[in-house]
């Protein structure tokens, strides 16, 4: 006879090969079964870490990982971590202690109303149906691509159970997607083969239809871009001519010259993409005469901006597509260039200082970019820095660029999630950058990627500030002091767990990094950068103007005077920075560095 906590394991090893944890008294039956399974679960120091790794895991290999925390306190610190998986539409089982069967004790909450709130259902294992409802759950997480809870009542954790209750049924083939319409296809290939700039983005979704998106994108001459996760899609080998211009990621994050190109498309063909508000840079990435035309796995359009949907498996459809066309005899046809589009569409803006003395971050993702190896993997925090990173630090393979935490606008994550992307990441060196606050906010799992990187490096944006509150807030005259952060030594701080660090105020201070790099060390490397907060982040710009025009009375109703206020001026040498607000180390007037 086996324990409820162990059929619960076995069922979820039968199917999941990567378990993060935290132990506590509502879920170390089922650790330990994991254990006794010959399948270690990898610990993280803060129940977030195990919600937001198995989210970055499946982000990085579309394979479901199980997370597991204890009830009430370690439960609750999931939260934020089930929230952004929840939004993000990511699968994962999130296996915890819960009540016992008797009632709740005075220390319980409703796990299951909680978890409902985030749109995340509970499935709840007894002793004759704890086999069969794990794989319930785990099923449910796979069909609908969402987070699930799995709960283990406190009291029947190392119950035994009888056969009915150790039988473990098959995993359901997932529901495959209707076959795309042949009209519909049609359609989209006349509007295709009839546009004069073609744009094709790639999301998520499109992964299975790389190769054919790649011949349709030659067949088109068509400009390409992708979502930030997607980053490295359309790459080939340098030595392969291509017939279409990568113009790298598509909307809050784009490098500017790149945005103006995808501006200028007459039809923009979407397949895999949600189209949420970066990559739609609230509404503004494609012209308002373009035609935007989808091909996804929901049962609606996912954005207003859609003139036209089809809802199929993206391999087919696009497989389709591309035949229509071919039979058009649409072939080859060369990319349409701009005369403003011989500029580099990566030139790196500002200068390498700005006025204030602190690094320009442009030019450090810029740097850093060159210094890297190719062969990376970068995950971010959420923040206001996240601009740079996203914008400037390329990747070559899709899934190879982590964000968890934008769905729900959190920081704190960045740390939280490297587990998980340390998990996934192979051979190819992991590359975390956080910003002062976030890094901060999720220090627990420093120790984390310490402890489980066998070579990795760590990049710390620091701006002394919640960089994102400084440029919507401080920059309209609110007081600025509860917005800084006094500057931390995260060198130092890593130091003391082990790892290499330096504090960088100049790119001469990477000297000794470059080193590292080209010596192929093992170990960490942490790179405290010192940068200004007098450049503002574009996807900052466009919040702060979808804003306004949501409710353009409140800045009236605050008495403010923001007409000085120009987020796009030229101080300190480019785009998103404060303009004629002053000198480049003030905001609303104020010094925000001594």
């Amino acid at each position: 006879m086996q324990s409820v906590s162990e059929t619960v394991a076995r069922a979820l090893t039968r199917h999941v090969e990567k378990f993060f944890c935290l132990m506590g008294n509502g879920n170390a039956y089922f650790i330990d079964a994991l254990e006794r399974l010959g399948v270690p679960p990898i610990p993280v120091r803060h129940e977030s870490g195990t919600v937001a790794s198995a989210d970055a895991y499946y982000r990085m290999t579309r394979e479901v990982a199980v997370a597991t925390a204890t009830y009430g306190a370690g439960f609750t610190n999931t939260l934020t971590s089930l929230a952004e998986s929840s939004l993000a539409k990511m699968p994962l089982v999130l296996v915890v202690g819960s009540a016992p069967t008797a009632g709740p004790r005075p220390l319980d909450i409703d796990q299951t109303m909680t978890a409902a709130s985030m749109d995340v259902p509970t499935y709840t294992v007894g002793v004759q149906d704890a086999g069969t409802v794990t794989i319930q759950a785990l099923a449910d997480a796979i069909e609908n691509s969402r987070p699930v809870v799995l709960a283990i009542p406190y009291d029947l954790a190392p119950e035994l159970i009888g056969e009915r209750g150790e039988i473990i049924p098959d995993l359901p083939e997932p529901t495959r997607l209707p076959s795309p319409d042949h009209i519909e296809a049609a359609r989209i290939a006349h509007h295709l083969a009839d546009a004069e700039r073609p744009l094709i983005l790639a999301g998520r979704g499109a992964i299975g239809a790389r190769s054919d998106l790649l011949a349709l994108a030659e067949t088109l001459g068509a400009d390409v871009v992708t979502t930030v996760p997607t980053q490295g899609y359309f790459s080939v080998p340098a030595r392969r001519p291509t017939n279409f211009r990568d113009l790298g990621v598509c909307g809050g994050f784009s490098a500017p010259g790149a945005l103006r190109e995808i501006r200028r498309a007459d039809v923009v063909f979407v397949v895999g993409a949600g189209l949420n508000q970066f990559t739609m840079a609230f509404g503004t990435a494609f012209s308002d005469d373009a035609r935007v035309v989808q091909v996804g796995d929901t049962e609606e359009p996912t954005h207003s901006r859609v003139d036209q949907y089809c809802r199929a498996d993206a391999a087919d459809a696009v497989g389709l597509i591309h035949d229509k066309i071919l039979q058009l005899g649409v072939s080859g046809r060369t990319p349409v260039v701009s005369p403003t589009s011989e500029e580099a569409q990566w030139r790196t803006e500002g200068d390498e200082q700005a006025p204030d003395g602190r690094l320009d971050p442009r030019r450090v993702m810029s740097r850093l970019n060159d210094l890297l190896p190719e062969d990376r993997v970068v995950f971010t925090d959420g923040g206001h820095f996240m601009q740079w990173p996203l914008t400037y630090l390329k990747v070559n393979e899709p899934d190879s660029h982590v964000t968890v935490g934008t769905q729900f606008q959190s920081i704190g994550l960045g740390f939280a999630s490297a587990a998980g992307v340390l998990a996934a990441s192979g051979e190819r060196l992991p590359v975390l950058v956080s910003g002062d606050g976030g890094g901060l906010m999720g220090i627990a799992d420093a120790e984390t990627f310490v402890r489980t990187t066998r070579r990795g490096v760590v990049v710390f944006l620091n701006d002394a500030g919640y960089g994102a509150e400084v440029h919507q807030y401080a920059a309209r005259g609110l007081a600025p002091e509860p917005m800084l952060i006094p500057d931390v030594d995260f060198a130092g701080i890593f130091r003391a767990l082990g790892a290499k660090g330096d504090t960088v105020r100049t790119l001469a201070d990477l000297r000794d990094f470059e080193q590292w790099i080209a010596a192929e060390e093992g170990g960490i490397y942490v790179l405290d950068c010192r940068i200004t907060n007098s450049v503002r982040a574009d996807w900052i710009i466009e919040t702060v103007e979808e804003a306004r025009r949501a409710a353009p009375h409140v800045e009236e109703m605050l008495g403010m005077d923001t007409s000085s206020w120009n987020p796009s001026g030229a101080a300190g040498g480019g785009r998103g920075t404060n303009g004629d607000r002053g000198s480049a180390h003030e905001v609303g007037g104020r010094h925000l560095h001594a």
